[in-house]
């Protein structure tokens, strides 16, 4: 079997998936496939974004796929709580599915395992070899030796409760868990009166974390609020990048031409670990690319990702503080400070519109950590002193 496509989406997840359904909408002439590995769009995942990291355009355009939202959310941590005013919203991988698969319809090839990839051709587990004037990787986060990272680690469970749970909205985190081996805290998102979203979450450095382990602190949370699971409906589990340090240019010599989407672009928030409104962006982007061609959307794609990376260059140094400074067990203290900062500088954090004033304001004041080790953390793989690792 052979065939011949303008463009070929390799793996079916949020970013490609989001590609492809604006590329239906903006250039229907267009030959489009999307191959993905499951039998279903959007594996197993729940995406979140804040009410203000897309405009009103980019909510209306994403709006069909939005699950759930609320006005407000709160955090704990050991010695200060708080409630934020401002909107939250969630996409499933069920609707994300439900909504692109009968709108893509042919466009998709589900069920289907990749064995290689070059920038126009797309070679099958079965031998067969599909060809295109451009293939897109969105794979997932792939292993760089250019990039220095941390983990953000997590087990969510999607629950039925037999008792009303009570909560008005999401609690983006709860920090007053047990912290040990790195900044810990619960996510949680409540969909119904009796169904919640709880994840046990993990900033780490580099080593595993047993997922029986996770399973077990969120069944001990749940008893500690005094809800009773009648149901686990269905579980997730991730491990996303946090982005410390490392050279850009060398992450994109890696791919060797190959056009690369969402994580595998690093088209994230390198703090959060956040890429839904990444993926929004890039998806209407490319929805308006003309003259689709292998090397011209590599290159557009690369300026594209140096440019994200260069924009994060503040969010790198914090997040170098976070993880290098100060023992893993207390590293809820730099969130918790951060989380004392004014509602609306907390707004533009998470929406990547940082000012000067606010960089100043975030770094500025009495650190929760030793200043010692807050300086050498900033300094550490700065980009005049990035080391690749061994």
């Amino acid at each position: 079997m052979s065939g011949d496509y303008d463009v070929i989406l390799a793996g079916g997840g949020l970013a490609n998936g989001l590609i492809a359904w604006e590329l239906r909408r903006c250039q229907p002439q267009l030959k489009v496939l999307l191959v993905e590995e499951q039998a279903t769009l959007g594996g197993n995942h729940t995406w979140s974004f804040h009410q203000h990291d897309l405009d009103a355009a980019e909510q209306a355009w994403l709006e069909p796929l939005v699950v759930k939202r609320w006005d407000h959310y709160r955090v704990h941590f050991p010695t200060f709580s708080r409630r934020l005013p401002s909107g939250y919203a969630s996409i499933t991988s069920e609707r994300f599915s439900e909504v692109l698969s009968p709108v893509l319809g042919k466009t998709l090839m589900m069920a289907t395992r990749i064995a290689s990839l070059t920038p126009r051709e797309v070679l099958l587990d079965n031998g067969d070899v599909l060809h295109a004037r451009a293939v897109i990787d969105g794979r997932g986060a792939v292993p760089s030796s250019q990039l220095v990272l941390g983990r953000q680690a997590f087990v969510g469970q999607m629950l039925r409760l037999r008792q009303p749970h009570g909560l008005s909205g999401p609690i983006l985190m709860d920090a007053r868990v047990e912290q040990a081996d790195g900044y810990r805290f619960v996510y949680l998102l409540p969909f119904s009166e009796h169904q919640v979203l709880i994840e046990d979450t993990h900033y780490i450095d580099e080593q595993p974390l047993a997922i029986e382990r996770l399973r077990g602190n969120i069944a001990r949370y749940a008893q500690a609020q005094g809800w009773e699971i009648a149901e686990v409906l269905r579980e997730e589990q991730g491990m996303l990048p946090i982005t410390l340090a490392g050279d850009i240019d060398g992450f994109w010599a890696e791919a060797e031409g190959l056009p690369r989407s969402g994580l595998r672009a690093g088209l994230f928030h390198c703090t959060t670990g956040y890429s839904l409104p990444h993926a929004v962006r890039l998806a209407r982007w490319l929805g308006q690319f003309a003259q689709i061609d292998a090397d011209r959307l590599f290159e557009a794609l690369r300026r594209r990702s140096l440019g994200q990376w260069r924009h994060q260059r503040f969010y790198r140094l914090l997040n170098r503080m976070l993880f290098l400074a100060g023992q893993p067990a207390d590293r809820w203290q730099v969130m918790q400070r951060f989380y004392r900062l004014p509602e609306g500088l907390i707004e533009r954090f998470y929406a990547e519109h940082l000012g000067l004033l606010d960089k100043l304001r975030i770094v500025s004041g009495k650190p929760p950590v030793p200043v010692g080790a807050a300086v050498a953390a900033a300094l550490r793989f700065s980009p005049h002193h990035f080391e690749r690792p061994a």
